[in-house]
């Protein structure tokens, strides 16, 4: 039986492959889509001219702002889509970055605003680990009914972690499929950045690891599939955002780095992304005072970082987008139409979620008829956009068809290959009390202690109701950041009278929190788990590095993210029902270094030998 104890205030390798789901397809030999720099042919040409000799001044700066909007239905008649008609035909912006929603919200809502442009909008989203980034994950409450979506794949780390670059070109074209079947054109992904700081708050898991060359290969193979697919691709965040302590959501991150060290870390995955034509590059809003000084501007408006070794150094013809405009390391030092300028003048071809959009477009105007920004300028980064809209073959048409995405969009085929790569990317880093795989002959009492950030209120559900099928009896309690510290005692007493506990850490790196770690309160209640001779194993569901904040535990399972996809994996590894063969792509310091990982395989049973 099942025991729910709410405890706060709300609801909160290839040898395996056969076994382990669909196999990796190669890919086709030539890319459905033109890469970066790579000659239009007549009529895309032709159009791209004529467009940009069509539009005034104004128009060409608009056509240079993207801004955000949820994936949701709106009716015509609401303040939204009122707004959003305002920004597309009044001020003439040049595209969307769509966030949250289900597949056929996406295309209603995409399909009508751009029958509303003057000129085809461009439309990213931010992929960066499958289409269920924001295709998924969507549920109704009160009961949290999924409403289903897009297929939902672990986050990029967990690719780091099987380290086969052809399970990487795969996530790539599933994404380049589903996201083109919904009106999207260009990925904000992949993340290139090397998370080589164990305590970055923002990068962590949305990372492949911490070695450049792992990044480069699953980088560039993402984008190859993803091109295969149709879709186009954004390497982020140039120069590189993972060494840093600070979210630039919230403010201005410094990194150490001097030249040197980026040319033989940072800049090794973008890079590779270049030669393989990549369609789009991302800025990173941080400074880097080894190279630029101590007065060093972000690299988002460094006409060093975009235009000298970007443009000149690296030869990237393709898009320079900036991170979001309105984060808090740009607006708070620069507002938003000061901003935009300066980014455009050291080299930026998109102002991406400006703060507001008429005073950014003011300000880019009357940059250029002041003589501040050249408008030669200006048209080069117009046509430069024009060129991937018709890239994207928006000149020919820019609607999509609602009837196509039943076909593919979370099909049968892309799960199948999401639970595999989940299951592969199971890491142990270390079972010194011999916990995995739990004991075939009766799992016993279980006490499941789940700690997640509120807003996250299926954590712990699949994981879960998968161990209580295999428990005599699980009691399942939910901690988070503001649990009271008798709490923390009530579960230590309940630990008492089990024979396992399961604690699962659901804490993955998000926009605005600050940081990836853990109450002391809670790491001290783990702690003492382990010195009161409990018998207990921790999962982690996001940051991997919180090893750290109980490191005398003898049992650390990591399964990268905390999504559905792998919370069945996690919990079939402990059952020994699927293999565990996953190795760190990066190191746990002071306790395990990159490329260890246990391997436990898994239990043949009748069942599965006569299957």
């Amino acid at each position: 039986m099942t025991r729910r104890i709410v405890v706060t205030g709300c609801l909160t390798l290839l040898a395996a492959l056969a076994s382990c789901g669909p196999r990796p397809t190669a890919g086709p030999s030539e890319p459905s889509v033109p890469s970066a720099g790579a000659a239009l042919d007549a009529d895309a040409g032709r159009w791209v001219d004529e467009t940009l000799a069509s539009l005034t001044l104004r128009e060409k700066v608009g056509q240079l702002i993207v801004v955000w909007t949820l994936g949701n239905y709106v009716p015509r008649s609401s303040p939204e889509f009122e707004e959003l008609t305002g920004l597309i035909v009044g001020e003439g912006i040049g595209g969307v970055v769509v966030s949250v929603g289900t597949p056929h919200e996406f295309v209603a809502k995409l399909n009508a605003l751009q029958r509303l442009a003057p000129v085809p909008l461009l439309v990213a989203s931010d992929f960066e680990y499958g289409p269920g980034t924001r295709l998924g994950g969507i549920y109704a409450l009160p009961h949290l009914l999924s409403l289903g979506g897009g297929t939902m794949f672990p986050p990029l780390m967990a690719f780091g972690a099987i380290g086969d670059e052809r399970y990487a070109y795969e996530l790539g074209r599933i994404t380049g499929v589903e996201g083109r079947a919904v009106g999207v054109h260009l990925n904000f992904g992949p993340v290139l950045d090397v998370n080589s700081n164990p305590e970055n708050p923002i990068i962590n898991t949305r990372s492949f690891g911490e070695d450049p060359e792992l990044v480069a290969r699953l980088g560039a193979a993402f984008i190859r599939g993803a091109r295969a697919a149709g879709l186009m691709t954004t390497a982020k965040h140039y120069p590189g955002h993972g060494d840093t302590h600070v979210d630039s959501h919230i403010d201005l991150p410094q990194t150490a780095a001097s030249r040197e060290r980026l040319d033989t870390l940072e800049l090794v995955p973008f890079e590779r992304a270049v030669e393989v034509g990549v369609d789009a590059i991302m800025t990173a809003h941080i400074a880097a005072p080894r190279i630029l000084g101590p007065d060093s501007p972000p690299a988002t408006l460094s006409a060093y970082f975009l235009d000298e070794l970007l443009r000149g150094e690296l030869g990237f013809e393709g898009l320079i987008v900036t991170d979001a405009i309105r984060m808090g390391a740009i607006v708070s030092e620069y507002g938003t139409g000061e901003a935009a300028v300066q980014a455009l003048h050291a080299g930026a071809d998109i102002i991406l979620m400006p703060v507001d959009v008429t005073e950014t477009i003011d300000a880019v105007t009357a940059a250029v008829l002041d003589g501040r920004l050249a408008e030669e300028c200006v048209d080069g980064a117009v046509r430069r956009v024009l060129e991937v809209k018709a890239r994207a073959g928006l000149y020919k048409g820019r609607l999509v068809d609602p009837e196509a995405l039943s076909e593919v969009v979370g099909s049968r085929e892309h799960v199948a290959f999401a639970d595999s790569v989940a299951e592969l990317s199971i890491t142990m880093p270390r079972d010194r009390d011999g916990i995995v795989p739990l004991d075939a002959t009766g799992v016993g009492r279980v006490l499941s202690v789940v700690f997640a950030r509120r807003n996250d209120p299926v954590a712990g559900r699949a994981f879960n109701g998968i161990i209580a099928g295999a428990a005599d009896s699980l009691e399942a309690a939910w901690l988070d950041y503001g649990t009271h510290s008798a709490a923390y005692d009530s579960l230590a007493a309940i630990a008492d009278s089990v024979d396992l506990v399961l604690v699962s850490v659901y804490v993955s790196p998000s926009a605005g929190e600050g940081t990836v770690a853990v109450p002391e309160s809670f790491a001290a209640f783990v702690g003492g788990l382990v010195a009161a001779g409990h018998r207990t194993a921790v999962l982690s569901f996001g940051n991997p590095y919180l090893l750290t904040d109980f490191p005398d535990v003898g049992t650390y399972l990591i399964a990268w993210g905390g999504r559905d996809v792998s919370q069945r994996a996690a919990a079939r590894a402990l059952l020994g029902e699927t293999s565990i063969t996953g190795t760190l792509p990066i190191s746990l310091p002071p306790y395990h270094q990159a490329g260890e990982g246990l391997v436990r395989r898994a239990r043949v049973t009748l069942e599965s030998a006569g299957r």
